[in-house]
């Protein structure tokens, strides 16, 4: 059980207050009846009046007001443990931060370019399981596979390329430790997605891929990049000073390896896009995706609370409407049985 508005609970030091206040209206009464002449008198003056029906219409009074209070708190019962069902597909997506994603062959950049690919995909997900892995020259885990898509996004806008020291594009890398990420579950429900620009200087991508599709795990490939290709912006700051050149004073320019991303996706069993400024090639890896099977997770949940102020709040107004009715009179039956007392 919890109460919902529990800061409402000091309302009810209102009751010993209302006590008090009646006390002290019934002990002036009593002196201001003083005043005018004996008491038993006066009483007897007013004989239809009913001190005990004074109290009870105060108590019920009271009595509703304090259920009011409670009711205002709102205590919630119900909070089993239940059993919570859910389908879907791993997937690990690899985001290669190297520093030719900085080329602006693709707008904003490609590595910027990546990141609102993923975003959108992250919205389409629907009960699958996702996680990132960041690589250059080595390869890290940015998110650990899981369902909190909020998570996925607060983690997906701090990725820079300044995030791995080791400089390069080792594909192999990624893959594997992507697989390792996976954990030893069977079955066909896992897919690794690579995002990058496919100049892999490492050897042993494709041959991680065949590894990778031997425990049914499908790779896609996602090309960022131009076959022209595009210099690779320096910055100081937020600040562009030029591009990055070769030990000659050359600019270096950094092409889309088409080829090497096609040889990848066909050694494990998935497709190969290629993005541009218009598409990322979302949708066709998303149908590839919606093909995975489905795994079904089991979960715990807590259900949610259910409000119990309705109860109080009925109540109250139940001793509100009998207080109504009662009169400060007495009753005829009191008269009657007062009438045979004297007889007697």
């Amino acid at each position: 059980m919890q109460l919902e508005n529990r800061y409402y609970l000091y309302a009810l030091l209102l009751v010993p207050a209302l006590i008090i206040i009646y006390l002290l209206v019934n002990a002036w009464r009593k002196r201001a009846l003083k005043a005018y002449g004996d008491i038993a008198v006066i009483q007897r003056l007013f004989p239809d009046v009913s001190n005990a029906k004074r109290i009870t219409k105060f108590v019920l009074y009271t009595c509703a007001f304090a259920l009011v209070i409670i009711g205002i708190v709102n205590p919630q019962i119900g909070t089993k443990l239940e059993e919570v069902k859910r389908k879907g597909a791993d997937i690990m997506i690899c985001l290669d931060v190297s520093n030719s994603m900085k080329a602006q062959d693709l707008q904003p950049s490609r590595l910027e370019k990546s990141k609102q690919a993923i975003a959108k995909l992250i919205d389409k997900l629907e009960g699958d399981r996702l996680g990132i892995i960041v690589f250059g020259g080595e390869a890290y885990v940015q998110l650990p596979i899981t369902t909190d898509y909020a998570a996925a996004k607060l983690f997906l806008e701090s990725i820079n390329t300044d995030m791995i020291p080791t400089q390069g594009t080792d594909i192999a890398k990624a893959i594997d430790l992507a697989v390792e990420s996976f954990g030893k579950d069977e079955g066909k429900n896992k897919a690794i997605v690579i995002i990058t620009d496919g100049e892999n200087h490492e050897e042993n991508a494709v041959r991680a891929a065949e590894d990778a599709a031997e425990k049914n795990i499908s790779i896609h490939t996602i090309g960022m990049g131009s076959e022209n290709g595009a210099p690779i912006p320096e910055y100081r700051g937020d600040v562009q000073e030029g591009f990055k050149k070769d030990k000659q004073g050359n600019t270096i320019v950094t092409k889309l390896d088409e080829q090497n991303l096609q040889q990848i996706a066909a050694a494990g069993n998935g497709i190969y896009v290629r993005a541009t400024n218009s598409d990322a090639g979302l949708n066709n890896v998303l149908g590839a995706l919606d093909k995975l099977e489905k795994k079904q997770f089991d979960s715990k949940m807590f259900s949610d609370y259910e409000d119990r102020f309705q109860w109080f709040i009925a109540a109250a107004l139940l001793l509100l409407v009998i207080e109504i009715f009662i009169t400060e009179r007495r009753s005829k039956l009191y008269e009657r049985l007062n009438l045979f007392g004297e007889k007697k």
